[in-house]
């Protein structure tokens, strides 16, 4: 008898591709047992709208009873702006939403919707241009005929609350407004009702277009700094704000 014929015989192995080895079978038990995991910045997306939109809401609360001058009303829309950066389009819509739903708990919904038209809205819209790095001329436009429509909504708004005509009260402005033009350019002619109903929309077009652009201008400096910036403003605007970067 041979030394080979004496060895034990050597376990023969399964070609079966049904019988799992030992290694792989621990495996797909650690795979049953892990549970999933959940993503990180979900939390994070949460707790961040949630406070930018009270920062908002507040900032709004805060101007509406202790008004300071258009320092305040420069960033509501720059909450939901910032939301929409960091998180999104559904998240900024979150925040409008929820900003407008705790104004009206706080200040009831007639002034909740004083902000939403066009403050939240113009806070989505600027954070959708910024985010796709329109340039500012687009953004400022848009927000421009945005913002000129919330002023013919709060009008309107304010009118049928308070039973009287606003905008009767607005052509009064303009016209006293274009009479003292009239008289410094030493014109004998007065106003017509057509040229002064024009003169009010362009007035508050204008209006809106620079407070759109000095939007445009905080939000540079803030959101630089908070590593969230938004596209670079005009060569012009550089060199005159001596702008860095």
């Amino acid at each position: 008898m041979s030394i080979l014929d004496s060895l034990p015989d050597e376990p023969q192995e399964d070609p079966s591709p049904e019988s799992p080895t030992p290694r792989n079978h621990w495996l797909d038990k650690e795979q049953q047992l892990t549970p999933p995991q959940l993503k990180a910045d979900a939390p994070l997306r949460m707790v961040e709208t949630a406070f930018l939109a009270s920062t908002a809401s507040l900032i709004w609360f805060i101007n509406f009873y202790f008004p300071l001058g258009p320092v305040l009303r420069i960033f509501f829309p720059v909450p939901i702006a910032l939301v929409y950066l960091r998180w999104g389009k559904r998240a900024a819509w979150m925040a409008a939403l929820t900003s407008g739903l705790l104004l009206t708990v706080l200040m009831g919904p007639a002034r909740s919707l004083l902000f939403v038209m066009p403050y939240a809205f113009m806070g989505v819209l600027l954070g959708a241009t910024w985010y796709r790095r329109v340039p500012w001329i687009v953004s400022i436009t848009l927000g421009t005929l945005l913002g000129t429509v919330g002023v013919f909504f709060r009008l309107w708004l304010l009118s049928v609350l308070s039973g009287e005509d606003l905008w009767i009260y607005v052509i009064t402005q303009v016209t006293e407004f274009i009479e003292w033009v009239f008289l410094k350019l030493s014109l004998l002619a007065s106003p017509s009702v057509f040229l002064i109903q024009v003169g009010a929309i362009a007035l508050i077009v204008l209006n809106n277009f620079i407070y759109l652009f000095v939007v445009h201008l905080a939000a540079s400096f803030l959101f630089d700094r908070l590593g969230n910036p938004i596209p670079r403003p005009p060569r012009w605007v550089q060199v005159l704000m001596d702008y860095e970067g």
